[in-house]
This record gives structure tokens, sequence and C-alpha cells, in this order.
């Protein structure tokens, strides 16, 4: 059985750059809710600017080039992906539908017979 091990590499300078990116992004909040009084293009314009610059630092950083390629990785997977056709995903549904309605009159009808094998046969207690 092999195990792999996952080695995490961070250096100070990464640890700075995520720092500031959580710091660029409250200040961002308090920014929108501070220009409250200077209207709402101010306060978006602070929102806006505050986290595009958190999302700059944190894609500066290797945790951040990590997760641009993560991205990226999913978005080739997501291509390969070969879709059902209109028809298809109309059948697959009718039957999902057909299947719970089945099992729903299935497990109703279980229900009655022990209801019934119970209470009117073992112990006798007529509705």
């Amino acid at each position: 059985m092999a195990t792999s091990q996952v080695e995490t590499v961070s250096t100070g300078a990464d640890k700075a750059k995520l720092g500031a990116a959580v710091a660029l992004v409250v200040a961002a909040l308090a920014g929108f809710y501070l220009l409250s009084k200077q209207g709402q293009i101010a306060q978006w314009a602070a929102l806006i600017v505050g986290i595009a610059a958190a999302v700059v630092v944190f894609g500066t950083s290797e945790p951040g080039k990590e997760f641009v390629a993560f991205g990226r990785d999913s978005w080739k997977e997501v291509k390969k992906v070969v879709w059902p056709t209109r028809k298809e995903a109309i059948q697959m549904t009718g039957y999902v539908i057909a299947f719970c309605a089945v099992m729903a009159i299935f497990l109703w009808l279980t229900d009655k017979t022990l209801e019934w094998l119970f209470y009117d046969l073992i112990l006798g207690w007529k509705k």
C-alpha cells in the first residue's frame, strides 16, 4: 500500500500576500459601509476596487497560482464531458419519475400490508 506525501511549501512572502489579500477584502467591506453618506457610486467603487486588488494580490501568491491552474484544469475537464441530448435528458427524467412512483406505491402497499397484519390479525385492533 503506497501512501503519497503532500508537501506544502509556504514562504513568508506567500503568507504576507494572503494576509494582505484578506486585509484588502476587509478594507473593501469597511469602505463600503463607511462611505454610505457619499452615495452608492462611492460605496460600490470602494468595494469593487478593494476586492479587485485582493484578487490581484492573491493571484500573485503560490496558492493563488495553484488555484488558477486548478480552475484551468477543471475547465478542460468540463469541456470533455459529453452532455446528453434534450431527448435523452427527458427520457432519463421520465425514468426517474416513474421509478419514484413505483417505489412510492410499493412502500405504501408494504405499509398497509404490515398495518393490516399487525393491527388486524395479530393484535385484533379493528379500526
